[in-house]
């Protein structure tokens, strides 16, 4: 029988180890580090076998998915670089892809990384969280290197399907770098900078949908996040200006009570918000697997 090794049983590890549960003839291992998460998988039978020393599994793994945080990713491969097993699988799941394939890129020859982000989460974290449906119908991102086999990425595909992800989407680690900075970094700061107004807590009952859908993500992990936007800087900065020069010019409008601009402004922005959702109801933004 082969072997997964999931390293990390958080929100993401774990659920991935619970959907991966049955494929092909793959056993699923997960590695923890705490007692309490142990307890946890366990009893949710998060994965075939669990284990606290993920370097003694390593040279048995056919398949290795690294499930920390991206400090925790960097540090993991750099370890652990010469325990892999020779033309294994290695993939991760960091929001994050350039620093994390750079770091990759001193795993000895024949041990295959492959950058992944599966587009799924929740406001909350931890393996209690965790649950084999997370990923249905969401976008798997694969960021192949330069020495990525067919072999691997037709597994990646296979592993994307059993876990009902709705497409598989391939791209560059800066080209990723750059969406996710707009996607969903952007967003983070955006909530983050609302909750830190001190208006917060004197508007409690005043909050409509639009409030909680922007401020959703706000309770995030200070940690993680402070993580992945200085790891991803260049982008995040850049599409942060982009938003302050926006919202000046939305001030700028309002202050001088320049109607003809603040309605074409909100006339081009809502006319784009259209086209993308009548896009989205027709299909056409689902993307091309490999």
């Amino acid at each position: 029988m082969k072997k997964i090794l999931v390293a990390g049983l958080g929100l993401i590890g774990g659920s991935l180890a619970m959907a991966l549960r049955g494929f092909e003839d793959f056993e699923v291992v997960g590695a923890v580090r705490s007692q309490a998460t142990f307890e946890k998988a366990r009893a949710m039978g998060a994965a075939d076998r669990l284990t606290f020393d993920p370097a003694a599994e390593l040279p048995g793994a056919d398949v290795v998915i690294l499930c920390q945080d991206p400090a925790g990713i960097i540090a993991f491969l750099e370890e652990h670089r010469d325990r892999f097993k020779p033309g294994c699988l290695v993939w991760d799941v960091c929001g994050v892809k350039t620093a994390v394939m750079e770091a990759a890129n001193r795993l000895p020859r024949g041990v295959d990384f492959i950058g992944c982000h599966p587009m799924a989460g929740k406001e909350v974290s931890g393996i209690a969280n965790a649950e084999p449906g997370l990923f249905r119908n969401t976008h798997f991102i694969v960021t192949p290197g330069p020495e990525a086999t067919a072999e691997h990425l037709d597994l990646l595909r296979r592993m994307a399907d059993w876990c009902k992800f709705g497409d598989v989407i391939e791209t560059t680690p800066e080209r990723h770098d750059e969406m996710i900075a707009y996607t969903s970094q952007l967003m983070h700061i955006i909530a983050v900078s609302v909750c830190d107004n001190d208006e917060l807590f004197s508007c409690q009952g005043f909050e409509g949908g639009s409030f909680r859908d922007c401020t959703r993500v706000a309770a995030l992990d200070p940690a993680m996040w402070t993580q992945l936007f200085t790891l991803n800087a260049p982008a995040l900065t850049k599409m942060a200006a982009a938003l302050e020069a926006r919202i000046h010019q939305y001030r700028t409008a309002i202050e001088n009570n320049d109607r003809e601009a603040l309605r074409a402004m909100l006339a081009h922005a809502s006319d784009r918000k259209k086209r993308i959702n009548l896009e989205r109801a027709r299909g056409d933004d689902v993307r091309p697997s490999f």
